[in-house]
């Protein structure tokens, strides 16, 4: 019922925010003499403010149309290269002159956890210059009809290890938050079945990978309230007319609610900033402030199944360090991860994946030679901070890129000619 109390609520308004747009134009067009005056400019401020906080904000995009490769502005094109029911693969297309090196291959696997792969767009944007780039562009659950059947957290692996097939052998797969645990599946199932499209590396970036471990207000929610809670009161079916009618789902909106309610303090001052900026006539402040928002506020439905294993196996049970996680009628061994190199990232004031959860990963993948596995904390920077921002541009990006690079067959078979030992990577640590 909340779910349709929040559509007729949004539908109410539709008259509201339409008289805001146009108040807003009024009180902003030049010819407009009190447009240029201090009291039009704060009754645009607030039409603006009340629009942008009652919109329901669309899927946004990547909008990447160049990078710098070497110095070289270069065009890149946005391509569709996998389309399956609950998800596409994207990849950025860069035109490199004829002969050139592409660099690694990278698959980045994006959080399915509300927010939209474009999240992610400053980490594909750091990487571009150095590499083919793929994500996944998960698809808003309330958009695939139920008839489409069931996506749990095993369908995830699933689609991961399709992807990782699909791209070929030498491919280096990125997890970043959510997804470090599907990733790590999928890794797992691939060298036990010792697939040749097994990941070269794998990288996972501020990830539950062992929640028991510093645990941050996230991880204890999920303990002190236990699965039924979830059950009952964030999982709600879809409502008419949307394609997904009926569909149990974790709705977007109460994922972008409770974010909000974590740092209410600071989106009310940064609201309230933006507000002051328009008042001022301050334009590239205001710009930054609607940049921000217009991808923050942009959320998607997940499947309840998907939702609801991920609280219960991973924040309430912790399986994937007990090496119980199931999987298809068996259980996930992460020691049959051997050739697989890993480098874990992490935020040092990440208050979503506390310090040391992702770093699990290096004690439970305990067959990986410790020549083919790093591990580096991030100083000064947040969840966000671990893949986006100047910091991860200038520090973390480069250990990527360094790590991949290392681990590829192109550094094994250059070492290899050159007489050296397998393993040692540049400005990891």
């Amino acid at each position: 019922m909340l779910y349709h109390f929040y559509e007729w609520n949004h539908a109410a308004l539709a008259p509201l925010r339409a008289v805001a747009d146009v108040t807003k134009l009024l009180y902003t067009n030049p010819l407009n003499p009190v447009s240029h005056t201090e009291v039009g400019r704060t009754v645009a401020a607030f039409a603006e403010l009340f629009e942008r906080t009652t919109r329901v904000y669309g899927k946004p995009e990547f909008g990447l149309d160049e990078t710098v490769v070497k110095g070289m502005r270069v065009p890149v094109a946005e391509r569709v290269v996998l389309d399956k029911t609950f998800c596409r693969l994207l990849y950025f297309d860069r035109a490199l002159p004829e002969g050139r090196p592409r660099g690694p291959r990278f698959l980045i696997v994006a959080p399915m956890s509300g927010h939209y792969a474009t999240l992610l767009r400053g980490t594909v944007e750091a990487l571009l210059p150095y590499a083919d780039v793929y994500i996944t562009d998960w698809v808003d659950a309330r958009t695939v009809p139920l008839a489409a059947g069931r996506f749990g957290l095993e369908d995830y692996a699933d689609y991961v290890i399709e992807m990782l097939r699909f791209l070929g052998p030498d491919t280096h797969v990125i997890g970043v938050c959510q997804p470090a645990v599907p990733v790590l599946m999928a890794t797992a199932v691939m060298e036990a079945a010792e697939d040749p499209a097994a990941p070269a590396s794998m990288t996972l970036m501020g990830g539950p990978i062992d929640t028991r471990i510093n645990p941050t207000a996230v991880n204890k929610l999920a303990k002190e309230r236990g699965l039924d809670w979830f059950r009952d009161n964030v999982t709600m079916p879809v409502p008419f007319p949307h394609a997904g009618f009926g569909r149990l789902v974790y709705p977007g909106f109460l994922q972008l609610s409770g974010f909000m309610a974590m740092n209410l303090d600071r989106h009310l001052i940064a609201h309230k900033d933006f507000f002051l900026h328009l008042v001022k006539n301050d334009g590239d402040s205001a710009e930054k402030h609607r940049v921000f928002y217009d991808e923050y506020n942009a959320v998607m439905d997940l499947t309840a199944e998907f939702y609801l294993e991920t609280v219960d196996r991973v924040f309430i049970q912790h399986l994937l360090p007990k090496n119980e996680m199931p999987y298809r009628g068996g259980r996930v061994d992460l020691t049959k991860i051997r050739r697989t190199a890993l480098l874990t990232v992490e935020g040092e004031n990440d208050d979503i994946s506390g310090v040391g959860q992702t770093a699990a990963a290096q004690t439970i993948c305990s067959s990986i030679p410790e020549d083919r596995r790093a591990h580096y904390v991030q100083p000064k920077v947040g969840h966000y901070g671990v893949f986006n921002g100047s910091r991860f541009r200038a520090e973390i990006a480069p250990r990527i890129v360094d790590f991949a690079l290392t681990h590829g067959a192109a550094g094994v078979a250059a070492r290899a000619a050159r007489g050296e030992a397998p393993g040692g990577e540049a400005g990891a640590n």
